[in-house]
Order: structure tokens, then C-alpha cells, then sequence
């Protein structure tokens, strides 16, 4: 996470790159040195950079030999189309992108940019992130192309957003700054001090059934148009240290659902439910959130998680959901809830946290004081569920009943027939932290 300490920093200073040129300062980039940045580019030639060879998942399958001869080649194509000018990295126009030596993971991006203006109106480039299209560059005039949307956008995306908030390019041929932010595949892009993309999934274009690459090699689109740039400079942000199962949990055959690093094995509202600094947060920007659940779909299981309240917060498990639908009421909602805030102080005994909503009220008093983890496991065994908070047991009750003769609340509870279904979590509109997220498969187990 990203103090905000540096950031006052960077507003103030950093997004004035493209005036460095002109700077009297011996070293205009120290400023950026001390907070951790490196500059890819030193202005007098191309160290560091390489040509391109084919996309990341082709590369994975070459032998040594065979790569090490298509990125000979690649940098003899390279060396042709792009030149250092004045202090300046030129695209000519002519020949594939320009790849960083290095590959990347988690990192912040400066980056100055200028599309020439050589009246041809057809401006285009753009930053691939991960060896990945692409943080998308061009004149804004071409609206035959839908370029009036402006800069900053993840082009090539097709499920998530792919345009940028607002349109913040500067006139054809002036220098532009981006300032690019990439953790897990979520990716915040600032043009010129303006927020045009915020914490937007960067979808794996190469094959889009596959997550993002961890790590890959930052390139310069090559797209016909004359592109300068300059002042490039990058911080890596050092990921937590990912979440591993204990000898005793491998043994008894538990699986990883979210080690901090990615949401590979979640689907549903991937936009307000983010990866930051290791945690699952959801943090939604309207009234809801939404719902965020496994791929797989799961009957007998015991699910074990770490969630960090706020003041008031209210979320929930949904265990055995549909993928649409009210989960509290279409599968089974165990609650999720800061339930001594006083906005809740008239809670139903089956509206405390832990409990199975509407249908087996939980005992209260465990939770841990907001702001602090707690630790939860809950367990589904054909009608039985248990729920264990903190090493203590709030609910250990049998849905059965509540089938045969009714819920608690009165209201109709449809999921309670259900014997399989999705785990999630569900939004209510606050802020709640999750990690460390296993589950283990009890199906058709004694």
C-alpha cells in the first residue's frame, strides 16, 4: 500500500516529468531515486531493452536455443526501428515493440510520452503491462477508431472496463506523463495528474481463460506511429509474503483459495472486491458490493478464513449459493457483522454474527475488537453446520428442522433444499478485510 506521505510527494512533484528536461538540477530524477525509483532509460541508448519475441505464453514453450536465436533476431529488428535522439527513446515507425530485459511483478510506472504529429492521423501506441496489451496511447481525433475517449484505458479488455474516466491527452505532438500502478492484475493509470483508470482487472489477452502472468516484461507498443518518450522510471512494489498451508492442513487435504496474491479461484464482483497489500477488501463505492465466489461449487466442506471488521460493517458467507439470486435466501448466508455497533442494536438472536441468517441464531460475545483479525471455521455436513469463531463454537445447529417446520424469521428460505453450490462472500455496502482463505472437501467423505 502506497503511504500517503508519497503520495503528497508525487502530486506535488512527480507528474511535472516531462518539464525535467529543462530542469537545472544536476540529477532531476533524484527525488524519484530516493523513494525507490530506478529509470529504464538512461537517454544515451537502448541498454536494457530487448527486441520482441512472439507473446509470453509462446516464449514459456521455446527451448533455450531456440529463444536465444528468435531474440537475436528480434534485437537486430529492434536496433532498425528504435533509435535514442537527443535524450530521447524514438519508435520510428518501423518494427515490433521494445521489451524491457527485466520482467516485473507488482510496480509503479513513469513514463513520459509524446505521439508525433506527422499529419497523418492515425496516432496509436500503447504500454503492455506483463507482456500484456495494453495501457492504450493515441490522437484523440480519430474518432472513426473511438479514440475520442482519450488515453489511459486498458484497450484490449472485453469483460472488465476498457475505457479510460475521462479524457485527459494533451494536443497531438505536446509530451503527456503516465503514471501507472499494477498490483496483482488490478492496474490504476494517472494521465497527466488526471485518474483515467482506477484498480481496473487487466484481462490475460494471450488467453483469456488463464490469469495474468505474475511476471513479465514491461514493452512499448510498436504501431506505425512516430513515439517518443522519455523519463522513465519504475518502482517495484514488493508483494506480502503468499499464504501456505500448514503440514497439517496438507495432510488432511485442504486447498488454497486466496494466498494473497491473486483472485484466479474467484468470480462475481472482482471490481469492488480487490487484492491489496494481501487481503481480499472489499471497499464498495455504492450502496451493495456485491457478491465474490468460488469458481467451484462445493456440498460437505469445512471452510477456514481470517476477516478484519470496520465500524458497522456487515458482510456475509454464502455457502451452498447459487451464482444469482439473494444468497441469504436462495443458499444459506452465515453472517458476517459487526453486531455490537449501534446501528444493529435491535439484531434477532438469528441476525448475530455467525449465524445461519434468518435460521440458527449464533452465541455473541466472541468477536475480537474492531480492527483486529478473527479467525472462522465453518463447517457443512449434509444438514449440520458449525461455526467456530476464535476457537470457540457460536453455532452447531441442523437446518433439518428449520425445513420441516419453518425458519426462524418466518420468511421462505428456498437455498435451505439446496445440497451443493457456490462459497462466497456477500457485500452489504461497508468495508471488510478477508486472507488467508482454504477449504477443505468433505464430499462423500465418513
Amino acid at each position: 500500500m502506497i503511504k500517503a506521505s508519497f503520495l503528497a510527494l508525487i502530486s506535488a512533484t512527480l507528474f511535472t516529468l516531462a518539464g525535467f528536461a529543462q530542469s537545472t538540477d544536476n540529477d532531476p530524477g533524484k527525488a524519484l531515486k530516493d523513494k525507490g525509483f530506478i529509470s529504464l532509460f538512461n537517454g544515451k541508448d537502448l541498454s536494457g531493452w530487448k527486441g520482441l519475441v512472439a507473446n509470453p505464453i509462446e516464449r514459456s514453450k521455446m527451448s533455450k536455443d531456440t529463444l536465444t536465436a528468435k531474440q537475436a533476431e528480434a534485437d537486430e529488428i529492434m536496433r532498425k526501428g528504435w533509435q535514442v535522439v537527443n535524450g530521447e527513446l524514438l519508435f520510428t515507425g518501423h518494427g515490433d515493440n521494445l521489451a524491457t530485459v527485466k520482467k516485473y511483478g507488482d510496480f509503479e510506472l513513469l513514463v513520459d510520452w509524446k505521439i508525433y504529429n506527422d499529419g497523418k492521423k492515425d496516432g496509436d501506441a500503447g504500454i503492455y503491462l506483463r507482456g500484456t496489451p495494453q495501457v492504450q496511447m493515441w490522437d484523440t481525433s480519430r474518432r472513426d477508431a473511438g479514440a475520442q475517449v482519450g488515453s489511459g484505458g486498458l484497450y484490449n479488455n472485453q469483460k472488465n472496463e476498457s475505457k479510460p474516466l475521462k479524457v485527459a491527452d494533451k494536443p497531438l505532438g505536446d509530451w503527456n506523463n503516465f503514471r501507472i500502478i499494477m498490483i496483482g492484475d488490478k492496474v490504476t493509470v494517472y494521465l497527466n495528474g488526471e485518474l483515467v483508470t482506477d484498480k481496473i482487472t487487466l484481462e490475460n489477452y494471450w488467453d483469456r481463460a488463464l490469469p495474468l502472468f505474475p511476471e513479465e516484461q514491461i514493452e512499448l507498443e510498436a504501431h506505425g506511429s512516430r513515439v517518443g518518450y522519455k523519463n522513465i522510471y519504475i518502482r517495484e512494489i514488493p508483494r506480502p509474503t503468499a499464504f501456505t498451508l500448514s503440514a497439517a492442513e496438507k495432510k488432511e487435504g485442504y486447498e488454497v483459495l486466496f494466498d494473497g496474491a491473486n483472485l484466479d479461484k474467484w468470480t462475481g464482483n472482482t471490481t469492488d472486491y480487490i487484492v491489496d497489500d494481501g487481503n481480499i477488501t472489499i471497499s464498495p463505492k455504492g450502496d451493495g458490493g456485491g457478491n465474490l465466489y468460488t469458481k467451484e461449487e462445493f456440498s460437505d466442506f469445512v471452510f477456514r478464513f481470517e476477516f478484519k471488521l470496520t465500524p458497522g460493517a456487515n458482510n456475509g458467507l454464502g455457502i451452498r449459493m447459487p451464482s444469482e439470486g439473494d444468497a441469504a435466501y436462495e443458499g444459506m448466508e452465515i453472517q458476517i457483522l459487526d453486531n455490537d455497533a449501534d446501528v444493529y442494536k435491535d439484531l434477532k438472536p438469528y441476525q448475530y454474527h455467525g449465524s445461519v441468517y434468518g435460521v440458527i441464531p449464533a452465541k455473541r460475545g466472541f468477536l475480537k475488537p474492531v480492527g483486529e483479525w478473527n479467525y472462522e471455521e465453518v463447517t457443512a455436513k449434509g444438514t449440520k453446520i458449525k461455526v467456530v469463531l476464535n476457537g470457540k463454537v457460536i453455532v452447531d445447529g441442523d437446518i433439518a428442522e428449520a425445513k420441516a417446520k419453518g425458519t426462524k424469521d418466518g420468511h421462505e428460505h428456498p437455498g435451505l433444499k439446496r445440497d451443493k453450490g457456490h462459497i462466497g462472500f456477500l457485500g452489504h455496502g461497508t468495508t471488510v478485510y478477508f486472507k488467508n482463505i482454504r477449504v477443505k472437501n468433505i464430499s462423500n467423505k465418513k
